[in-house]
C-alpha cells in the first residue's frame, strides 16, 4: 500500500509539472491597443474607403458605432469576441481579389490581420485617442541619475535610458547667455545684464538670475508675440486681391503687453474669444477680439457679402481649432472627420457660436472700436455716470456701448428693392439718386422714436420720408436734408412705434436735376430712443456732450460685437460644405468627442464657448500650449505637428511629460506661461551642449530624445532683431503703427488703391521685426525667405527650410549691407587702431566668447584681401560706403569682414 501511494504521489508529481508547463508554454496573447495597434492600421490603410468621405458597403471605421452596426448586407461586418464569423476578418483572409480588402490594394501583412483578429477576438474594444481624453496628474519616473534639475529631466532621463543613450553636458557659459536672450526675448540683452552675469562666480545663480532679468523684460512680449501672431493670422492688410490698409495694429500691441504681464493663458484665451461680452467691456477687451477680426476681407467690387462674411466665420471656427486645440477640423465643413471622430453637423453647431457676430464683409470693417483720447474719455464717463444716477443702469450701458461701438445699427449695405439706388460696389455703402427708394427689411420698432444715421450729400433742398411696411405705406417721419462736408450724422424723431416692420427711406430734391448724378451716400442706420432724462437735472449739457462723443473723429479698430436679439442669424448645416446649400438648422454646440460637456452655467454664445476652451477639463488647450511653448525652446514639439494632435498627427516622443507639463499649466502655475517657459529653460535638458556625439548622430539624429541642446537656425525675426542688436542700430521704440523698413522699390503691386511702400527714415527703419508692417499679398522678402508666415491663414507652426536665397538675403540685402557698416563703424570705435583686436572685439560682441585663432586669421586675411582691392579701386568703396561719413579703404574692408562675421554659422544658427 505504501508502495502504491508513493507511486500514486509521483504520477500526481508528473501531472502537475506537465500541466505548469503546458501553461508556461502556451503563447501569452497580450492585450491589443486599439489607439497605438488598430487605429494607426484603419488610417494608413482602410478608412479612405470606410471612413467620413466614403462608407464602402455602408462600413465605416469612424466611430464605435457605425463600426459595429450592420452593413448594407443587413449583417454587421465586427462581431466583438468572434473573428472567425466576422466579414471584415474573412475578407482580409480571402485570396479572392474581388472580394479581399484593401480592395485593388496590397494585402495587409500577417502581422496587421493577427492585430485584426486577436482585437476582434478580444472583444473589439475601441479607445479613444489619447489628445482627446481628459489631462490627468501624471506620476514622474523614479531615476537614480543626479544629473536632472526639476521633473521634466526625470522624463527625459527615464526615455534616454530606455534608448541607452546619456545627456550631454551642460553648455558653457556665453553659449547659454546667447541661447537664452533669444529663446526668451529674441535679440541680444544689455551691457548691464551680460556683464551681471559673468560678474556672478555661482554659475547656476547667475543662470536663474539670468532666466529671471529676461522673462522681466518689456522685449519678453516682443519675442513671444510673433508667435501668436501667426496663430492669429495678424497682417496691416484685408487680404484678397486689393488688400488694402487696415488699422488693427493696436491688437498686436495688446498681444504684446499681454505676455509681458504675463496675463494667464485662460485670460489670454477668453478676451480673445469673448471679450465683448464682459460686463461693461474695457478697450482691451474690445480690442482682444480683434484677433478674429483678423480673418480677411474682400473689398473687390461684384463680391457676394454674406459669402465672403461666412468664409470669415469658418475661419473662425478653423483657427480655433488647429491654433488653440491642435485638431484638422476644417475637413468636417464638407463631411465627417475622415481621420478622428467629428461628425459633419458638429462643424455648424460650432460655427453658431460666431454666426452672430456684426461684421458683414465691408470695406468700412464695420463694427469698430472708437477709441476716446483722455478729455473725450473723462466726458464719456461723466454721461454714463450721470444716466446711471438719473435714468437707469441698463441705459448707461446701452449708450456706452453706443458711443463706443456704433452698435447695434444696421450696415446700409443691407438694404433691398432698390429704386434709383445701388449699393456702391457692392459692399461701401448705398448710393441714392433722386427719386430714391431703398427698404430696411425686419426692423424691431418696440419703443422706438428716433432714427439716427450716416450720410454725406453735396445737395441741398434735399428730403427724405420714412414709412412703414410698403414704398407707399404710412409717412412717420419727413425731414430736410442738409448738405454735408463729408459724413456726419443726423437724428430724425418720431412717435413712439411698436412691432417688428418694413422700413422704406425715400429720397426726393427738386434741384437735382442730373438722373444719374449720386445724391447722398448712407453708412448706417440706428433705430432707437431720443435721448433719455429730459426732466433730470442738467439734461441739455448731458445730451450735448453724447452728441459731441458721436460725431468725435478718434481711431478706431476694427472688433468684435454681437447682433442684438432681434436680429440674431440662423445657422445650417451646408450641404457637401457649399454654402449657398443649407441642410437642417442647427444650435450651438461642442462635439460630443472630447468626453466632457458644455460647462452647466455656459450661456449659447461666445462667452460661453470661452469657458468650455478654457475648463481645466478640456483635453486640448493645455496640451496645445504646452506643446507650442516646448517647441519655441526646442525647435521641435514634443508632438511634432503642431497643428494635428489627432490620429494623423505624429505621435508624441514624451507623451507622458506632455500630459504632466499641461497639468502643471492649467493647475500648479494657474495658467502662467511665464512660470511655464522658466521650468523648461531651468531643465539640465534645455542647458545641455548642442553638439552631436557619433552615438547621438546614428540613434537621433533629429533630436527627438533630447540627448543634446536645442540647435536650429534663428527665426526671420530673431536674425533681423539679433543683427540690429549687434550692429548697435536696434530701437527700443514700442508699440504704434507699422513700419516700414528698407526694401527695393517695385515689390509692392497694389491694385485700385495704389499703395506704396514708403522706406521708414531715422529710427523707425531699425525697428524689431514684429513692428514691420505685413501686407498679405506681399510680405516682407527677407522675412518669407526666413519662412515668415503669409497670414492669409492660421499658422501654427513654421516649417524650418534650408534654401541658398536665404544666404543671398543675409549677404546682400541693403538691410544687412547696412548693418554690417554700421557693426564695422563698431568695431573700429571698441577695438582700437589694431584690425586684428577689431576683429576680436566684434566676434566677442556676437557670441560672448573670444574668438579662436584659425578664425581670426581667415577674418585677418579676408580683410587684407579686401584693403588690396579697395585701395586700387577707390570707385568700390565709394559704391559700397554710399553716404557714409567714413569712406576709407580701411573701413570698406572692414564691412566686408562684418559682413561675413554675420553671416557665420554660429551666428545664424541657435547653438
Amino acid at each position: 500500500m505504501k508502495f502504491l501511494s508513493n507511486k500514486k504521489l509521483w504520477v500526481l508529481c508528473v501531472l502537475f509539472v506537465l500541466v505548469i508547463s503546458a501553461v508556461l508554454l502556451m503563447p501569452y496573447e497580450k492585450t491589443v491597443d486599439f489607439n497605438t495597434e488598430v487605429k494607426p492600421i484603419i488610417n494608413k490603410k482602410c478608412i479612405s474607403c470606410h471612413g467620413g468621405v466614403k462608407k464602402q458597403g455602408g462600413f465605416s471605421f469612424l466611430f464605435e458605432k457605425e463600426a459595429l452596426a450592420a452593413t448594407k448586407s443587413g449583417k454587421p461586418a465586427i462581431i466583438p469576441g468572434n473573428p472567425e464569423d466576422s466579414e471584415m476578418i474573412k475578407r482580409l483572409l480571402t485570396k479572392d481579389p474581388e472580394l479581399r480588402m484593401p480592395y485593388k490594394h496590397t494585402a495587409l501583412s500577417e502581422e496587421e490581420i493577427d492585430i485584426f483578429t486577436r482585437w476582434v477576438k478580444q472583444g473589439a474594444k475601441w479607445g479613444d485617442h489619447w489628445a482627446y481624453l481628459p489631462v490627468k496628474e501624471v506620476e514622474i519616473p523614479d531615476v537614480d541619475e543626479d544629473w536632472g534639475r526639476n521633473n521634466i529631466d526625470k522624463f527625459i532621463l527615464a526615455k534616454l535610458e530606455t534608448e541607452k543613450l546619456k545627456p550631454s553636458a551642460e553648455a558653457d557659459r556665453p553659449t547659454l547667455l546667447r541661447r537664452l536672450s533669444l529663446d526668451l526675448i529674441g535679440t541680444v540683452p544689455s551691457e548691464s545684464l551680460i556683464k551681471q552675469y559673468f560678474k556672478n562666480k555661482d554659475a547656476d545663480k547667475a543662470y536663474e538670475i539670468l532666466v529671471d532679468s529676461l522673462l522681466a523684460s518689456p522685449r519678453f512680449g516682443e519675442k513671444w508675440a510673433s508667435m501668436w501672431l501667426d496663430v492669429a493670422r495678424y497682417a496691416d492688410t484685408k487680404g484678397y486681391e486689393s488688400d488694402g490698409n487696415r488699422n488693427i495694429w493696436q491688437y498686436r500691441d495688446w498681444v504684446i503687453r499681454a505676455f509681458n504681464k504675463d496675463k494667464p493663458y485662460n485670460e489670454f484665451i477668453t478676451e480673445q474669444i469673448a471679450g465683448d461680452f464682459f460686463v461693461n467691456p474695457t478697450d482691451d477687451q474690445y480690442i482682444a477680439t480683434a484677433f478674429n477680426r483678423n480673418t480677411m476681407t474682400n473689398d473687390e467690387g461684384g463680391t457676394n457679402n454674406e459669402e465672403f462674411r461666412v468664409s470669415a466665420v469658418m475661419d473662425r471656427v478653423n483657427t480655433t481649432w488647429e491654433g488653440l486645440l491642435s485638431t484638422t477640423f476644417a475637413c468636417v465643413q464638407c463631411h465627417s472627420h475622415p481621420y478622428d471622430p467629428f461628425k459633419d453637423d458638429e462643424y455648424y453647431k460650432f460655427m453658431a457660436y460666431f454666426n452672430n457676430s456684426r461684421d458683414e464683409d465691408l470695406a468700412s470693417e464695420y463694427p469698430l472700436l472708437r477709441q476716446y483720447n483722455d478729455s473725450l474719455q473723462n466726458k464719456l464717463t461723466s454721461l454714463t455716470t450721470w444716466l446711471k444716477q438719473n435714468v437707469s443702469e441698463g441705459k448707461s450701458k446701452e449708450i456706452h456701448k453706443f458711443l463706443k461701438t456704433g452698435q447695434p445699427s444696421i450696415n446700409s449695405t443691407t438694404t433691398d428693392k432698390l429704386v434709383n439706388a445701388v449699393i456702391g460696389n457692392n459692399n461701401i455703402a448705398l448710393f441714392f439718386r433722386n427719386n430714391a427708394v431703398a427698404r430696411i427689411e425686419k426692423v424691431d420698432l418696440s419703443q422706438v422714436d428716433q432714427l439716427i444715421y450716416r450720410y454725406n450729400s453735396g445737395k441741398t433742398g434735399g428730403k427724405m420720408q420714412l414709412r412703414l411696411d410698403q414704398s407707399a405705406g404710412p409717412v412717420i417721419a419727413e425731414w430736410n436734408v442738409p448738405a454735408t462736408k463729408g459724413y456726419q450724422n443726423l437724428p430724425v424723431d418720431f412717435k413712439t412705434q411698436t412691432g417688428v416692420h418694413d422700413v422704406y427711406l425715400s429720397y426726393y430734391n427738386p434741384t437735382a436735376t442730373n438722373k444719374d448724378e449720386v445724391v447722398v451716400t448712407f453708412d448706417w442706420f440706428h433705430f432707437g430712443q431720443q435721448f433719455p432724462g429730459k426732466n433730470k437735472p442738467n439734461y441739455a449739457e448731458n445730451k450735448q456732450t453724447f452728441w459731441a462723443l458721436l460725431n468725435a473723429n478718434v481711431k478706431t479698430i476694427p472688433v468684435m460685437v454681437e447682433n442684438p436679439s432681434n436680429r440674431l442669424r440662423k445657422t445650417y448645416v451646408f450641404e457637401r460644405g457649399a454654402w449657398t446649400s443649407h441642410g437642417k438648422e442647427v444650435q450651438p454646440g461642442v462635439p460630443k468627442t472630447l468626453a466632457y460637456a458644455m460647462p452647466a452655467n455656459a450661456p449659447k454664445n461666445r462667452m460661453g464657448l470661452a469657458m468650455w476652451l478654457t475648463d481645466v477639463k478640456n483635453p486640448l488647450l493645455s496640451r496645445t500650449m504646452a506643446n507650442r511653448l516646448w517647441e519655441q525652446l526646442f525647435g521641435t514639439g514634443i508632438v511634432e505637428t503642431l497643428e494635428d494632435m489627432g490620429t494623423q498627427g505624429m505621435n508624441p516622443t514624451h507623451k507622458e511629460l506632455l500630459d504632466h507639463l499641461s497639468w502643471e499649466l492649467m493647475h500648479d502655475y494657474k495658467w502662467s506661461v511665464k512660470k511655464m517657459i522658466k521650468e523648461m529653460v531651468m531643465s539640465a535638458t534645455y542647458r545641455q551642449d548642442s553638439r552631436m556625439t557619433d552615438q547621438v548622430k546614428e540613434k537621433d539624429p533629429f533630436n527627438k530624445f533630447y540627448a543634446r541642446g536645442p540647435r536650429m537656425r534663428l527665426s526671420a525675426e530673431q536674425l533681423r532683431d539679433q543683427h540690429l542688436a549687434i550692429s548697435g542700430m536696434l530701437s527700443n521704440k514700442m508699440y504704434g503703427a507699422g513700419v516700414k523698413p528698407w526694401q527695393p522699390e517695385g515689390i509692392w503691386s497694389s491694385p485700385y488703391n495704389g499703395d506704396q511702400w514708403n522706406n521708414s527714415t531715422g529710427e523707425d527703419q531699425y525697428r524689431r521685426a514684429i513692428y514691420t508692417y505685413w501686407k498679405r499679398t506681399s510680405p516682407y522678402p527677407s522675412m518669407i525667405a526666413f519662412d515668415g508666415a503669409m497670414r492669409v491663414a492660421c499658422a501654427p507652426r513654421r516649417i524650418r527650410t534650408n534654401t541658398p536665397l536665404q544666404a543671398l538675403v543675409t549677404l546682400n540685402d541693403g538691410v544687412y549691407i547696412d548693418l554690417a557698416k554700421h557693426f564695422a563703424l563698431k568695431m573700429q570705435k571698441e577695438g582700437g587702431k589694431e584690425i586684428l583686436k577689431q576683429i576680436a572685439a566684434g566676434y566677442q560682441q556676437m557670441l560672448y566668447k573670444p574668438i579662436p585663432a584659425q578664425k581670426l586669421k581667415i577674418f585677418d586675411d579676408l580683410y587684407r584681401k579686401a584693403l588690396a582691392d579697395y585701395k586700387v579701386n577707390p570707385a568700390k568703396v565709394k559704391e559700397l560706403m554710399g553716404d557714409t561719413v567714413n569712406k576709407s579703404p580701411e573701413t570698406a574692408a572692414l564691412v566686408i569682414v562684418a559682413n561675413a562675421m554675420l553671416n557665420l554659422d554660429e551666428v545664424v544658427t541657435k547653438n
